[in-house]
């Protein structure tokens, strides 16, 4: 299939950044707030969101189901169904970060990884987060889960088509695992994946 093709644009950057300052620090982002001049001319401000890398994982079975966490997230005031997810610390890559994630979260570890193509931009109206996506297989239960003291998690499996459905109701709404389970289901459809486990073949 041809790549579909965008209109010409002009992708210089408009903006210029004329000093930059330090407004908050935590262990997981920066807070930072530049002096701007912004494209029509005029000064102004703009804040900026700093932080590591934000992983995700589709953990697939041979049966082609896919294992996902339930939460409750402080910040939006609601209980989220989402792949399992996480972020990277510092030196760390972002497989290494999820493979970590999912060992501690779900007690599993996968001897087939596939990168789904792309850096994803987490919410580019303010932050440079990017998010690296990745499809898990041959999965084997090893451990029991180990959650941090900041997550209460329920664990389920279910038929990745049954998980694009709860996409398509807005029961699963993270972006991250909306991105995930679609690409996913994508490449699983064009070959991109192997079908069963390499173990059984």
């Amino acid at each position: 299939m041809p790549t579909p093709e965008l209109p010409r644009a002009d992708e210089t950057n408009p903006w210029v950044r004329l000093s930059g300052s330090i407004k908050y620090r935590n262990r997981w982002m920066t807070l930072r707030e530049d002096q701007v001049l912004r494209p029509d001319g005029q000064r102004g401000i703009y804040g900026v969101v700093e932080a590591a890398a934000a992983t995700g994982v589709v953990a697939l079975t041979p049966e082609q189901e896919v294992v996902l966490v339930g939460q409750y997230r402080y910040s939006t005031g609601r209980y989220s169904w989402e792949i399992v997810e996480g972020g990277a610390e510092p030196g760390e890559t972002p497989l290494a970060a999820v493979q970590r994630e999912l060992l501690e979260e779900a007690g599993l570890e996968a001897a087939r990884w596939t990168p789904i193509p792309g850096e994803f931009q987490m919410s580019n109206c303010f932050t440079a987060e990017l998010g690296y996506l990745f499809v898990a297989q041959d999965l084997r239960q090893v451990a029991q889960p180990t959650p941090e003291g900041t997550e209460q998690l329920t664990l389920a499996r279910i038929p990745l088509r049954d998980a694009l459905a709860l996409i398509d109701r807005g029961v699963i709404s993270d972006a991250v695992s909306v991105i995930g389970l679609l690409r996913a289901a994508r490449m699983l459809a064009a070959g991109e994946l192997q079908a069963g486990d390499a173990r059984s073949e």
